[in-house]
């Protein structure tokens, strides 16, 4: 199970990982705690759309697809777009949230499906978005009441084996802090909307590496999905082409090989080991 907070987060972000597994054999959940919303979308898509929630989730069913996902389950909040936005303000915005109730829906899930494995964004969300930290600690809450008798939602107490989050290496971050300058590029506005601030995020320091996944087997699926989510990429063809988008998808490709994941559940053994190379070891 995989507990994030938008469409399109679990292909731009671990989707070589869910493909990889899907291919395996697992059954596959993403969780996704919002409908994308707030998300910034190009007027050409919205032709056959009633809205960008409609939008944004038909795009998630086309990656789900190309994914192999077993299923899509929404936690039904609003997307909150970037900090200080009007987002932030709706009353069904995820951030607004009651920290227990959101991890009660969570916890809920686990229950029901039942995974060995569960993944989250990392405790600053990847990128410091509001969304993907909330998620984030509704699904650390969630993991520990799911196995509570006294946490109540008429299923059986379930506890899940493992819980991972994924994180970015803080080596290749630094590296395109250093570069982007070089293509026109302001490394604390990145991203098609430059509201991804890249040198606030190498500040934040390191999260340690246990598990390495090797995704380049499922390449392909993982661009075919993140292709999935149109309306989240460049809408023209001079944009494609632009220097600075040809700059974004390089930054981009130095994650695609692998994905990375610091174990938070069960806590690593002291000392150094080499990382894991399956999300299911020990299982």
């Amino acid at each position: 199970m995989a507990v994030l907070a938008h469409p399109d987060d679990e292909s731009f972000g671990m989707g070589g990982t869910l493909a990889l597994y899907a291919q395996r054999g697992a059954a596959v959940h993403l969780v996704c705690a919002t409908r994308g919303e707030a998300g910034d979308v190009p007027p050409g898509f919205m032709k056959d759309y009633a809205s960008v929630a409609d939008l944004r989730v038909a795009e998630l069913s086309c990656a789900a697809g190309v994914l192999g996902l077993a299923g899509v389950h929404f936690l039904d909040y609003r997307d909150s777009g970037m900090p200080g936005s009007p987002d932030n303000e709706h009353p069904q915005a995820l951030v607004r949230a009651a920290p227990e109730e959101a991890a009660g829906r969570v916890a809920h899930l686990m229950r029901q499906l039942r995974p060995q494995v569960v993944l989250t964004f990392d405790p600053i969300g990847g990128y410091m978005h509001p969304d993907h930290i909330a998620a984030h600690q509704a699904t650390v809450r969630a993991f520990q009441l799911a196995g509570e008798a006294g946490f109540e939602d008429g299923l059986p107490p379930y506890q899940p084996q493992k819980l991972y989050y994924h994180v970015f290496p803080k080596g290749m971050l630094r590296l395109a802090v250093y570069l982007l300058p070089l293509f026109g590029m302001h490394p604390r506005r990145f991203g098609r909307n430059q509201d991804i601030d890249l040198l606030a995020i190498v500040c934040q320091g390191s999260f340690p590496v246990h598990a390495v996944i090797d995704c380049r087997q499922v390449a392909a699926q993982r661009q075919a999905a993140a292709a999935c989510h149109a309306s989240q990429l460049p809408g023209s063809m001079e944009q494609r082409d632009s220097l600075g988008q040809r700059a974004t998808n390089w930054f981009q490709s130095l994650f695609n090989d692998t994905e990375q994941f610091m174990r938070a559940y069960p806590p690593p053994e002291n000392g150094r080991q080499r990382p894991e190379s399956d999300l299911f070891a020990g299982l």
